[in-house]
């Protein structure tokens, strides 16, 4: 095959995605990466939105088998911050003038529960007078619990695949979760009007380049208006972490899986919004900004109160734990310069491909 022809076409077939995936020469890498981010230029511009991440609880009723705050995880101090906290994080983004916020849980869809992000959402929309954009991280929820928090003024949902293999879905995740189901709410966000997010986690125990290129087919195939996908990063007190032989090894390989997919996937879906994730920053201090310059455009700096950080670890060695939201901000502005885009304060940061699905 050759790779300047691939790069070059208009649509992208199975086997040339298999063929990015498996590509190891450094300058062949660093053509895929200057042609995602020429094609990231173009569509999007040279432009970065944040997306204010606030983690406002890691109590959750799942027991995902790779994840640090999984239900029986009893090593773990659980919290829920107050609407009063989270109301100032909310306005410390406004004020910043952040575009949008993340509002991210362990997952509940108990009464009491929706009730509160009812209750948030409204607030939130008020003390920003409606310009603070909302994307929720909420997990799984009744077509019911997604329409009232559309209603109410969240307007983007991102919620994980992991893997669109069922048989992996499934090895990941014990019988709380329902691969169907999972679908089924994607289809539901997206005929409520969602902007509908979703992602897969890259390079954990079983999963192959064909399972990959088949999680990209996935993205393009449900027409998914942005991406959040990142290397799977373990965390020592959880099962899926034993079946891993080398984490040295895995590190490395995943680092690398992770800057292809959002290279390739920006080749594949051109007008997307596509998240440079903090896990890549787990695995190389500069892993963000290599994901800027392979094609993706959003980051999620964590606005999260810092007493509350250690506590929300998905996974070992997540970066800006011991930072304040000003910290972090200042540091994400520096390593943005470095990579020569702009960053746009003050917007929502929608993604194009939502207008164009959706002919609005």
């Amino acid at each position: 095959m050759n790779l300047e022809a691939i790069l070059n076409k208009a649509e992208l077939t199975r086997d040339d995605l298999i063929y990015l995936m498996n590509l190891e020469d450094k300058e062949d890498l660093q053509k895929l990466y200057d042609k995602a981010y020429e094609v990231k230029a173009e569509y999007i511009g040279q432009k970065v939105y944040y997306r204010g991440l606030i983690e406002f609880s890691n109590v959750c009723v799942k027991n995902c088998n790779y994840c640090g705050i999984r239900k029986d995880n009893n090593k773990v101090d659980r919290f829920t911050m107050t609407e009063e906290e989270i109301l100032d994080r909310a306005k410390w983004a406004y004020e910043n003038n952040y575009g949008s916020i993340v509002l991210q849980s362990g997952e509940r869809s108990d009464k009491e529960f929706v009730e509160f992000v009812d209750n948030i959402i409204k607030k939130i929309k008020e003390l920003s007078n409606d310009e603070l954009g909302i994307t929720l991280s909420l997990g799984e929820q009744s077509k019911e619990t997604y329409q009232r928090w559309y209603d109410l003024g969240a307007h983007r949902y991102l919620l994980r695949i992991e893997s669109s293999n069922q048989e992996l879905y499934n090895s990941l995740h014990p019988d709380d979760h329902d691969f169907k189901r999972r679908l089924e709410c994607l289809a539901e966000m997206k005929e409520i009007g969602y902007q509908v997010g979703t992602g897969v986690m890259i390079g954990f125990p079983g999963q192959t380049i064909e399972d990959l290129v088949d999680d990209l087919i996935f993205f393009k195939e449900n027409d998914i208006d942005m991406v959040g996908m990142g290397p799977y990063v373990l965390h020592e007190d959880t099962p899926t972490a034993k079946d891993v032989e080398d984490n040295g090894v895995l590190k490395t390989r995943n680092l690398n899986w992770g800057l292809k997919m959002v290279a390739i996937l920006r080749l594949l879906m051109k007008d997307i919004n596509i998240a440079a994730t903090t896990a890549l920053q787990a695995l190389n201090p500069v892993g963000r900004e290599m994901a800027l310059k392979a094609g993706a455009n959003i980051l999620m700096p964590i606005i999260t109160h810092r007493k509350y950080r250690t506590e929300y670890q998905l996974y070992e060695n997540k970066p800006c734990i011991d930072e304040e939201a000003s910290d972090c901000k200042n540091c994400l502005a520096a390593r943005v310069g470095t990579v020569g885009d702009e960053i746009v304060y003050g917007e929502w940061g929608d993604s194009p491909h939502y207008f164009k699905r959706t002919n609005k």
